[in-house]
């Protein structure tokens, strides 16, 4: 995997490493959200919460992060209330009862450390096998009813997470996932508004979770152009088109985009060098989350390019996902300018769990 590519660079005076620049650590604040600095913890799935319930581990494995220094975790996809959403046991889910309070647990250690927590809403889609009986929901096999229940269910599972004192809450709309089936025009070849309007069911489930979380608490939704099995998806070939797709989302309530890219660093259309997350801000006006290939090794050659989109506007925050996974303390290393002391991600780090 190649992670040099900067398209911009600070000046030869500026050290990289200068406590990680103040563009990582100025505070941020979006509806009644109040961020100490720009670092996100980016979803991970885990596999560790036993018929969907997070445990004491889960807690603890949160926490850690929370106090080594980043500003706001989002939670692996947690699923929502309906049979459709995942056939796995040991993926959390976000429900009322032993779901709900075991997340309760969990966001209270974050909040002990002093970290923000979001959850992060998921319905696999066409990932989800037919198991049981039950059929997977694509937007070709998905009547208006079918819509309407996954729509209440996204709701409802935003409901429980605010009871379970999480601090926002994000919709997964990317990866290839039921959201984002609706999104890619491979997947959504409908004729009804759900198909010449690819936008029109995940706004609605924006709208609907908008509408059951308190005013003050943020909204994020994640979209991505590629697919977890298709590097080379385009959900949109312009930005025209990215806008006919966002631009709905924020009317429905977004307040946040967590703009996803295999490597964040890439132009997201030609002629122009910013990125997915700098396109989502320009095409909306909304804060963005920049994440993809962000820190996996200690030397982190890509920190010019993080801080000056930080600097420029084109982002307002930056997500790390598997760099956390062996180095929990990684947010304060990196902006205390003890980049030494991390450790290069490996694929091993994806087998441990602390």
């Amino acid at each position: 995997m190649t992670t040099t590519s900067p398209l911009r660079t600070l000046s030869a005076s500026t050290s990289p490493f200068s406590g990680g620049g103040p563009q990582l650590t100025s505070p941020f604040s979006v509806g009644g959200l109040h961020l100490p600095n720009r670092l996100v913890m980016a979803p991970m799935t885990r596999f560790r919460s036993p018929g969907g319930v997070p445990t004491a581990e889960v807690a603890a494995y949160y926490r850690r992060r929370a106090a080594g220094g980043i500003g706001l975790i989002v939670t692996e996809g947690t699923l929502v209330g309906h049979p459709s959403a995942s056939h796995e046991t040991t993926v959390p889910r976000m429900t009322a009862g032993p779901a709900e309070e075991g997340w309760r647990q969990v966001t209270a250690a974050v909040h002990a450390a002093g970290g923000r927590i979001a959850a992060q809403l998921w319905h696999l889609g066409s990932e989800r096998r037919p198991i049981d009986g039950i059929p997977a929901w694509t937007p070709s096999t998905m009547s208006v009813a079918d819509i309407d229940t996954i729509v209440a269910a996204f709701a409802e599972s935003a409901r429980v997470a605010v009871r379970a004192g999480f601090d926002a809450v994000e919709i997964h709309a990317a990866h290839g996932y039921l959201l984002d089936e609706f999104l890619w025009p491979v997947t959504n070849r409908r004729t009804d508004t759900y198909g010449t309007a690819r936008a029109t069911f995940p706004a609605e489930v924006v709208r609907a979770v908008r509408a059951a979380i308190p005013a003050s608490t943020p909204l994020i939704v994640r979209f991505s152009q590629f697919k977890e099995r298709d590097y080379d998806a385009r959900i949109a070939a312009s930005p025209h088109e990215l806008e006919s797709l966002l631009a709905p989302l924020a009317a429905a309530g977004a307040d946040v985009l967590h703009a996803s890219q295999r490597r964040f660093w890439e132009p997201a259309f030609p002629g122009s060098q910013l990125n997915l997350a700098g396109w989502s801000r320009k095409l909306t006006g909304l804060p963005s989350i920049t994440v993809g290939s962000v820190g996996l090794t200690a030397d982190l050659p890509e920190l010019p390019r993080l801080l000056a989109g930080l600097s420029d506007g084109e982002f307002d925050l930056v997500a790390a996902g598997r760099i956390l996974l062996a180095n929990p303390t990684w947010g304060r290393l990196l902006t205390t300018n003890r980049h030494t002391e991390i450790r290069n991600y490996r694929k091993s780090d994806e087998d441990v769990y602390f």
